[in-house]
Protein backbone atom coordinates (compact mmCIF):
# COMPACT_ATOMS: atom_id res chain seq x y z
CA UNK A 1 0.00 0.00 0.00
CA UNK A 2 1.44 3.05 -0.99
CA UNK A 3 1.02 6.47 1.25
CA UNK A 4 -1.08 9.70 -0.14
CA UNK A 5 0.49 12.96 0.37
CA UNK A 6 -2.22 15.70 0.91
CA UNK A 7 -1.06 18.68 -1.23
CA UNK A 8 -0.60 21.74 1.04
CA UNK A 9 -2.83 24.11 0.35
CA UNK A 10 -1.77 27.01 2.36
CA UNK A 11 1.85 27.99 2.99
CA UNK A 12 3.57 28.29 6.88
CA UNK A 13 4.22 31.72 5.76
CA UNK A 14 0.29 32.60 4.75
CA UNK A 15 -0.53 30.91 7.84
CA UNK A 16 1.68 33.00 9.99
CA UNK A 17 0.44 35.53 8.84
CA UNK A 18 -3.41 34.69 9.66
CA UNK A 19 -2.53 34.25 13.08
CA UNK A 20 -0.60 37.19 13.20
CA UNK A 21 -4.07 39.26 12.19
CA UNK A 22 -5.52 36.75 14.42
CA UNK A 23 -4.08 37.89 18.04
CA UNK A 24 -5.68 41.20 18.22
CA UNK A 25 -9.16 39.08 17.92
CA UNK A 26 -11.44 37.05 15.70
CA UNK A 27 -11.19 37.86 11.99
CA UNK A 28 -14.44 38.59 9.92
CA UNK A 29 -15.74 38.14 6.33
CA UNK A 30 -14.34 41.55 5.14
CA UNK A 31 -10.63 40.33 6.68
CA UNK A 32 -10.81 36.80 4.40
CA UNK A 33 -12.16 38.87 1.82
CA UNK A 34 -8.85 40.73 2.08
CA UNK A 35 -6.84 37.57 2.68
CA UNK A 36 -8.73 35.93 -0.22
CA UNK A 37 -7.24 38.86 -2.75
CA UNK A 38 -3.63 38.83 -0.72
CA UNK A 39 -3.19 34.97 -1.24
CA UNK A 40 -4.92 34.82 -4.45
CA UNK A 41 -7.04 32.61 -3.18
CA UNK A 42 -11.43 32.36 -3.14
CA UNK A 43 -13.00 33.98 -0.41
CA UNK A 44 -14.51 30.57 0.56
CA UNK A 45 -11.48 28.74 0.83
CA UNK A 46 -9.96 31.45 3.24
CA UNK A 47 -12.82 31.43 4.97
CA UNK A 48 -12.70 27.71 5.61
CA UNK A 49 -8.92 27.58 6.71
CA UNK A 50 -10.04 30.53 8.92
CA UNK A 51 -12.58 28.17 10.46
CA UNK A 52 -10.23 25.39 10.94
CA UNK A 53 -7.69 27.46 12.66
CA UNK A 54 -10.42 28.87 15.29
CA UNK A 55 -10.01 32.46 14.36
CA UNK A 56 -13.09 33.26 11.99
CA UNK A 57 -15.92 35.35 13.95
CA UNK A 58 -19.23 34.14 11.34
CA UNK A 59 -21.25 37.01 10.34
CA UNK A 60 -23.99 37.58 12.70
CA UNK A 61 -27.83 37.25 11.12
CA UNK A 62 -30.00 40.26 11.73
CA UNK A 63 -33.65 40.69 11.42
CA UNK A 64 -34.86 43.28 9.02
CA UNK A 65 -35.07 45.83 11.32
CA UNK A 66 -31.94 45.26 12.47
CA UNK A 67 -32.03 43.45 16.01
CA UNK A 68 -30.17 39.89 16.74
CA UNK A 69 -32.67 36.72 15.45
CA UNK A 70 -34.22 34.59 18.27
CA UNK A 71 -35.02 31.68 17.79
CA UNK A 72 -39.12 30.33 18.59
CA UNK A 73 -37.45 27.90 20.79
CA UNK A 74 -35.45 30.55 23.19
CA UNK A 75 -39.06 32.48 23.45
CA UNK A 76 -40.69 29.50 24.06
CA UNK A 77 -38.13 28.59 27.12
CA UNK A 78 -38.61 31.97 28.31
CA UNK A 79 -42.28 31.84 28.69
CA UNK A 80 -41.93 28.57 30.22
CA UNK A 81 -39.63 29.84 32.89
CA UNK A 82 -42.00 32.83 33.54
CA UNK A 83 -44.82 30.60 34.25
CA UNK A 84 -43.11 27.51 35.78
CA UNK A 85 -44.43 25.15 32.91
CA UNK A 86 -43.21 21.90 32.42
CA UNK A 87 -40.61 20.77 29.49
CA UNK A 88 -43.56 18.96 27.78
CA UNK A 89 -45.91 22.24 27.86
CA UNK A 90 -42.71 24.57 27.16
CA UNK A 91 -42.00 22.21 23.96
CA UNK A 92 -45.69 23.07 22.51
CA UNK A 93 -45.30 26.20 22.59
CA UNK A 94 -42.53 26.17 20.39
CA UNK A 95 -45.47 25.18 17.40
CA UNK A 96 -46.75 28.71 17.79
CA UNK A 97 -46.18 31.41 15.55
CA UNK A 98 -43.43 33.11 16.43
CA UNK A 99 -44.72 36.96 16.64
CA UNK A 100 -47.32 35.49 18.82
CA UNK A 101 -44.65 34.00 21.20
CA UNK A 102 -42.86 37.77 20.84
CA UNK A 103 -45.99 39.07 22.23
CA UNK A 104 -46.41 37.03 24.87
CA UNK A 105 -42.93 37.05 25.86
CA UNK A 106 -43.02 40.77 25.50
CA UNK A 107 -46.44 40.91 28.14
CA UNK A 108 -45.31 38.62 30.46
CA UNK A 109 -41.69 40.35 30.84
CA UNK A 110 -43.83 43.39 31.66
CA UNK A 111 -46.19 41.98 34.13
CA UNK A 112 -45.70 41.07 37.60
CA UNK A 113 -44.04 37.65 38.65
CA UNK A 114 -46.60 34.43 39.58
CA UNK A 115 -46.32 34.29 43.28
CA UNK A 116 -46.17 30.54 44.98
Amino acid sequence: MTATTKAVNYTAEQEATISALAGAGKLTSADAEKLAEQFGKTVKSVVAKLSRMGVYQKKEHLTKTGEKVVKKDEHADAIGAILRLTEAETDSLTKANKTALQKIFEALANSKPIEG
